[in-house]
C-alpha cells in the first residue's frame, strides 16, 4: 500500500471515529445534570454500611470491588508485559550492530532539578502513603497513593542518582512487592469466601465511628494493598525503560 493511500484510510477511519465519538457525547445529559438514581443511594446508605466517609473508596473497594480487582490485575498485566518485552530486548541486542537511537544524547542534571528532587522526596512519599492509607477518611485511595509514591522514588532518578535509584528498587524485589500487592488484593475477597460471606464483602471491623483512621474495615487494607501494587508497578516500568536507555547510551559510547 502506498504511503497516499494509507494516508486516506487513516482519514476515513478518524472520520468515522469522529462522527461515534460526536454521535455518543450528543447522548449525554448537560453538565451539572445527574439523572440518578445509584448516586443518591450510595450517599444515603455508605457511611452508615461502611462508615467510610470517602464513598468513592467505598464505592471502588466495596461495591463495585470486583471491578477493581480487574482494573488492578489489568495494570499488574501490563507492568509485568513491559518488563518481559524489555528484559527480552535487551538479550536479543547484546550482539546488535546498530541501534537507531546511537546519536541520543542525555544533558546532565542541573543544580536547580537536583535540588528541588531532593527536597520533594521525602514529602512526595509520606504524602502518598496517607492518600493509600486514608482512602476511608478522604477523596484520595490506592491508585492515587501508589502514583504519588512511584513518584517520589522517580525523584531520586531526577536527581541524578541513577544508581541510588536501582538500589532502593532492585527489579527482583519489585516485582515481589507488585505481585504481593495484587495478589493480596484477590486474597481479602478469597477470605470472605472461605468465611461464607459474598467475594470482597467487609468482613473486618467497622472501628469506632465514621471517618477515624481505623474505620471502614477491609477498605482501608485493600486501598494499602492497591497503593503498594501500583507503587511497584510504575516503579517497575519506569526502572525497565531507564535501563533499556542507558544500554543504548553504553552502546553508542562503544
Amino acid at each position: 500500500m502506498t504511503m497516499r493511500a494509507r494516508r486516506w484510510v487513516f482519514l476515513a477511519g478518524m472520520t468515522v471515529l469522529a462522527a461515534f465519538y460526536l454521535w455518543g457525547l450528543s447522548g449525554l445529559p448537560a453538565f451539572g445534570s445527574y439523572p440518578g438514581p445509584y448516586g443518591y443511594i450510595i450517599n444515603r446508605i455508605a457511611v452508615g454500611q461502611t462508615n467510610a466517609t470517602g464513598v468513592v473508596s467505598a464505592v471502588n473497594f466495596e461495591y463495585r470491588g470486583f471491578d477493581t480487582v480487574g482494573e488492578e490485575f489489568i495494570l499488574f498485566v501490563a507492568a509485568a508485559g513491559v518488563a518481559t518485552v524489555l528484559r527480552e530486548l535487551r538479550g536479543e541486542r547484546e550482539g546488535a550492530a546498530e541501534d537507531e537511537a546511537r546519536d541520543r544524547v542525555a544533558p546532565p542534571t542541573s543544580d536547580a532539578v537536583r535540588t528541588a528532587a531532593l527536597a520533594f522526596i521525602g514529602p512526595v512519599l509520606v504524602m502518598g502513603w496517607f492518600l493509600a492509607s486514608h482512602a476511608q477518611t478522604s477523596p484520595s485511595g490506592g491508585f492515587q497513593g501508589g502514583v504519588v509514591l512511584a513518584t517520589g522514588f522517580v525523584l531520586i532518578y531526577l536527581a541524578g542518582q541513577f544508581l541510588l535509584f536501582q538500589r532502593v528498587s532492585p527489579a527482583d524485589f519489585t516485582d515481589v512487592v507488585e505481585a504481593v500487592g495484587a495478589g493480596g488484593f484477590a486474597a481479602v475477597g478469597l477470605t470472605a469466601l472461605f468465611l461464607g460471606l459474598p467475594y470482597l464483602d467487609n468482613f473486618l471491623p467497622l472501628g469506632p465511628s465514621p471517618g477515624a483512621v481505623d474505620s471502614s474495615g477491609t477498605i482501608v487494607l485493600i486501598s494499602m494493598l492497591v497503593g503498594i501494587e501500583v507503587a511497584a508497578a510504575f516503579i517497575l516500568i519506569v526502572g525497565e525503560l531507564l535501563d533499556q536507555a542507558l544500554l543504548v547510551r553504553a552502546e553508542a559510547r562503544s
